[in-house]
Parts: structure tokens; C-alpha cells; sequence
């Protein structure tokens, strides 16, 4: 089992040491598969969270078993002062009751940005009440947003844009509405990325270039048929994305989680190195820092 960087107590200390010693900074941990915490002031947000052993358990008596590979990073319950958390798709992974109630419980005034299409699933795993949470879609290559959607919304100092994501293609619900989502996210100075679950696909590029991407979470396990589970970005792809894309520093995530949906992220820091793409490599539990900039 991978033991996180920091840890429980550990790492809650280091989120007040980082606010206190440096709060214009803008901090990012890495909480394990894809999920983010995103520190710039007294501001936090989360980033697709699965902080339980819900899946685990759900499937342990099962063909496909989801055994973990790293511990926990944090008990959702003890995490405060956050007032957004995302949701890109209606996967358990980045939508998860046992890590979202225990957290609203303990973030009064939380919200929750998801695709519109998921509302009912995100109210009833979330707990949420409806004035809490807000469903975005995106236009995509040959279609608008869904009737009735934005694809932006502000929470605080988050502004949030929605974007599409193929998991692993460009699934709509009956509204047209697509059912799962990228989110790119302005902040002070900075314009983070987050990509959900996708593969590539046409027209990704362009758009994500217009944003002037300065820090992305790109999944880099990959998608093989025998997995029985829809898959995302090889590390190979992730690196080219973010090359074409002309993103600033680029994280890998979702692996090291479970045993049968892993990856190495060698390949994806080898194609890295040889596109000269900037890149991060996090431990769970483990802390980004962007120094502070002039706004343009």
C-alpha cells in the first residue's frame, strides 16, 4: 500500500502553514485519482474528491474487485473552509456520497458544479440543497449548450467554465445535454484545468489553446477493453495535449488507485521530457505552489 506524502493531521497542518505563510501563492494537493485541493487565500476548492472506500466496498464481492493502492489522504469531515467542489461526470471516483455529505456537513454554504445532466444523481449524493448546486453544460464540435444551461458560473473566486470531456465519447442525455465535463478554472492571475475523464477529440485542442491553460490535471491510465470501464488519456497523450495545447506546467492523475485501472506515469514524463512540456509529478498528499504574479 502507498502511504501519502502527508497525511490526516499531517497534511491539515500544511494547508494552514501554506495560507499563513504565503496566501497569495496559489497550492494545490493532490488527494488521490483526480481529485485536487485548490488553496489561494482564505479560498478553497475541491477538484473531483473521492476521499472514501465506497467503491471498494461496493465491489468487493465482485469480478471486479477495486482493490486501493494508496491510502486516504484526508477524512472528508475534517476539511474546512472549502466552499466549492466540482463533479466533471456521475462516475463514483468524482462523485461520491461517502466523501460529499460528510463534507457539506462540515462546509456550510458549500456548492457543488456538476453537468447539468447528472442534477438528480449530484442532489441525492451530495445531500445538497437545491440553491447549492449547480448543473453547467458546454458547447462541443456540431452542437450548443443544452437548452435552458450556462457553461460558466462564480463562486467566490472561482469562476468556472464548463467545457467538453469524451469519456469516451461525446455522450448526451436526452436534452442534448453532454454528461460529463472539463472545467477550466480562473483564479487570481492563474487559469487552471481540470479535464475529468476523456479521451481526445476533435476540436480539443483549439479550445483548450484559447484559454491560455497555466496549470492542468490530465488522467493518464489509459483505456484497455479487458478493464470494463470507460477509459481516458494514455500519459503519452496527456503530454502531446498539453504541448499542443500550449499549457503551462501539466499534473498527471487517476492512477495509483486502483490495481486493475493503473498506469505508470513513466511514458508520460518520457514524452514530456522529449516535447519539453513542463511538468509536475504529485505524491498524494503531496503540495504544488504557483508564486504569485501580476494579474495582466
Amino acid at each position: 500500500m502507498i502511504i501519502p506524502l502527508q497525511q490526516d493531521d499531517v497534511f491539515l497542518a500544511d494547508l494552514d502553514r501554506a495560507r499563513e505563510s504565503a496566501p497569495e501563492s496559489l497550492h494545490v494537493w493532490w488527494l488521490g485519482q483526480s481529485g485536487f485541493l485548490v488553496q489561494w487565500r482564505e479560498n478553497r476548492l475541491l477538484l473531483d474528491p473521492y476521499l472514501s472506500d465506497s467503491l471498494t466496498s461496493k465491489y468487493a464481492a465482485t469480478d471486479k474487485p477495486h482493490v486501493r493502492m494508496t491510502e486516504r489522504v484526508v477524512d472528508p469531515s475534517l476539511l474546512s473552509g472549502v466552499g466549492l467542489v466540482t463533479a466533471t461526470h456521475a462516475h463514483t471516483d468524482h462523485l461520491d456520497a461517502e466523501t460529499l455529505i460528510p463534507l457539506a456537513r462540515s462546509n456550510p454554504g458549500l456548492r457543488l458544479v456538476f453537468p447539468e445532466s447528472i442534477r438528480s444523481l449530484a442532489a441525492a449524493r451530495s445531500g445538497l440543497p437545491q440553491e447549492s448546486l449547480i448543473g453547467l453544460d458546454a458547447p462541443s464540435p456540431g452542437r450548443t449548450a443544452g437548452i435552458g444551461s450556462s457553461h460558466k458560473a462564480t463562486v467566490g473566486p472561482f469562476q468556472i467554465q464548463a467545457v467538453p470531456a469524451a469519456h469516451e465519447a461525446l455522450d448526451c442525455d436526452p436534452m442534448g445535454r453532454l454528461s460529463c465535463l472539463g472545467f477550466i478554472i480562473r483564479v487570481g492571475s492563474w487559469t487552471l484545468y481540470h479535464s475529468g475523464d476523456t479521451v481526445l477529440f476533435p476540436g480539443m485542442v483549439d479550445c483548450l489553446r484559447e484559454a491560455r491553460i497555466d496549470l492542468a490535471f490530465l488522467p493518464i491510465n489509459g483505456r484497455s477493453p479487458e478493464r470494463r470501464v470507460a477509459g481516458n488519456l494514455w500519459g503519452h497523450e496527456a503530454a502531446t495535449l498539453a504541448y499542443q495545447s500550449g499549457m503551462g506546467t501539466v499534473v498527471p492523475c487517476h492512477y495509483e488507485l486502483f490495481e486493475f485501472n493503473t498506469a505508470s506515469p513513466v511514458d508520460f514524463e518520457a514524452r514530456c521530457q522529449a516535447l519539453q512540456q513542463p511538468y509536475h509529478r504529485l505524491q498524494a498528499g503531496g503540495r504544488l505552489t504557483l508564486q504569485p504574479r501580476s494579474c495582466p
